[in-house]
């Protein structure tokens, strides 16, 4: 017997079996089927027995799922109370890294309006590995970026889960050759110096992902500028350095600058849900559902024919983990 079970399991038992049916259960618990499948499978091999009868008619309980689920719902209904008495006792500290970006900022809004009765907190930390340390530290419950580009120290003490494949683009200075395009061939970009804040100590899993990206490709990541806070100082020394900007198509056009989605590939910036292990807080469990539902709503999660992502992303980034 394991010496710990993830109540997250005995949840999603629980949901199979009192629908008997796999599909209708991860709707109820807004996840992927297959995601709902691979729990189940992992409870069974912890509990080294088999719970279902599955067939491509119908799901049944065996007699071994029949004897767990009163005990599932005394664990589940202790959990519940147990986050009822502590639940109001502070917000939910949500990192969004920046005011302007729309992913985040999107789950968070729409988390607020699944668990009204709870409050998430918006804060802003300008990168994901800024935020992880925050996160460890306790001062942060929350954030959103590219988990594969942490640090695997902080990767270690981190659980994640993959909102949205995110197209990139790059903000271009008004003046520049490629601005009139309506779209920006990537390798279009080769001989050019691209900021992606290079020497910025929050944001290296933003860096990283454009090194990534412009290997082989004749394009340089910029040297590091002087690091600047907020916006009207970022757009300032940005338009001094006048360098094409890496960014996500989300991203709001700065003065002096147009904003183009690049293609030929189409890059995606993978980005996470990212918490401290072992959080337990109902409006975390609001702002999962919030990025699933999103994530099926707006197609986020697709990838173009031509999509790009990393490697090292597409290893350890499970939509619904």
């Amino acid at each position: 017997m394991p010496a710990h079970l993830d109540p997250r399991l005995l949840r999603a038992f629980l949901a199979v079996a009192e629908e008997l049916h796999f599909t209708r259960a991860a709707a109820r618990l807004y996840v992927a089927q297959q995601a709902l499948s691979r729990d189940v499978r992992r409870l069974e091999r912890e509990l080294g027995a088999e719970l279902f009868v599955r067939t491509t008619r119908q799901v049944t309980l065996t007699a071994d799922g029949e004897r767990l689920v009163p005990h599932a719902r005394r664990v589940l209904q202790a959990q519940d109370d147990l986050l009822a008495a502590f639940a109001q006792a502070r917000p939910l500290l949500v990192d969004l890294n920046s005011p302007e970006l729309e992913t985040g900022r999107r789950v968070l809004y729409r988390a607020r309006e699944l668990a009204p009765e709870h409050e998430l907190m918006a804060r802003y930390e300008s990168g994901l590995t800024g935020a992880a340390v925050e996160i460890l530290a306790g001062r942060l419950d929350a954030s959103f970026g590219r988990f594969a580009g942490l640090d695997p120290a902080l990767r270690a003490q981190l659980d994640h889960q993959l909102v949205r494949h995110e197209p990139m683009a790059v903000l271009l200075p008004e003046g520049h050759r490629l601005a009139e395009l309506a779209q920006v061939p990537l390798d279009a970009l080769a001989g050019e110096s691209v900021y992606a804040g290079a020497g910025n100590p929050r944001t290296p899993e933003w860096t990283d992902l454009a090194r990534l990206l412009f290997a082989g490709r004749g394009i340089e990541v910029a040297p590091p500028v002087p690091l600047a806070v907020g916006v009207e100082e970022f757009q300032r020394v940005m338009a001094k350095e006048a360098n094409p900007i890496l960014v996500v198509v989300g991203f709001p056009a700065m003065p002096g600058t147009v904003l183009r989605p690049l293609v030929d590939p189409v890059p995606l910036s993978p980005v996470s849900l990212v918490w401290r292990k072992g959080l337990v807080h109902p409006a975390l469990d609001a702002l999962r559902r919030a990025a699933v539902e999103l994530g099926f709503a707006e197609s986020w999660l697709g990838r173009p024919v031509k999509g790009w992502i990393p490697a090292i992303d597409m290893s350890m980034t499970s939509p619904y983990k």
